[in-house]
């Protein structure tokens, strides 16, 4: 008996609608499961994070809204499975305890038009809320590339830099980088000197260093 009331009440107007896209977002998850789609990088996910300082006009119409409504930091398909979830929870709850409630059928047509507005806006919010503890989990750490390291200052850790020797440490946030690095013939570079790292081969991987302008020791 129960179970007959739970598939009336999925079934009919207005949670239906919500029936229909949470049927969508489960076979998506299956999918996903079955490693057929990657949910962090699927077709509709947009670029929010390096833009989410940026005021909405300057983005496009989607991720102006994403950023607006707090709905950012997390995979966009994390994001609509929430949306489609919450909203399907309040329009199923809402037909269950408010439109028994209403009299005619018209008006429960009407009634169950403005639940799914109501039901949208608050999924939204409910949705901002339960993004929030989740984003720190897709936090993206970009690492330092060969190529970021030229023009910055490293300290020599070899007694001779020349054209087959050589290693330097470029200090980072956190940890110091141990680099291979070369310096044409004659120089004046020692153990301890700074020096300017100027060029990379990635044939080599090695790092070209200059000497420091006496001006900037």
């Amino acid at each position: 008996m129960a179970t007959t009331a739970l598939l009336t009440t999925v079934t009919a107007w207005p949670t239906a609608i919500y029936t229909v896209l949470l049927g969508v977002v489960l076979v998506y998850w299956v999918l996903a499961v079955l490693g057929m789609v990657d949910f962090e990088s699927s077709g509709i996910d947009i670029d929010i994070d390096t833009h989410a300082d940026a005021a909405p006009e300057d983005l496009g119409t989607l991720a102006g809204y994403v950023v607006a409504f707090g709905l950012s930091g997390v995979p966009f398909s994390i994001v609509v499975s929430l949306l489609v979830l919450v909203g399907w929870l309040l329009t199923a709850l809402a037909s269950v305890l408010l439109l028994p409630w209403v009299p005619t059928e018209l008006l429960r047509w009407a009634a169950g038009a403005a639940l799914l507005l109501v039901a949208g806006a608050l999924s939204i919010v409910i949705t901002a809320q339960l993004v929030r503890p989740l984003r720190g989990l897709f936090v993206t750490h970009a690492a330092t590339s060969n190529a970021s390291l030229v023009g910055q200052v490293c300290r020599v850790l070899t007694g001779v830099v020349d054209e087959r020797q050589g290693r330097a440490e470029v200090a980072q946030r956190g940890a110091s980088i141990n680099i291979r690095v070369w310096a044409p013939s004659p120089n004046t570079l020692q153990r301890g000197d700074r020096a300017l790292v100027t060029d990379y081969d990635p044939a080599t991987l090695r790092y070209r260093v200059d000497a420091m302008p006496p001006e900037s020791e």
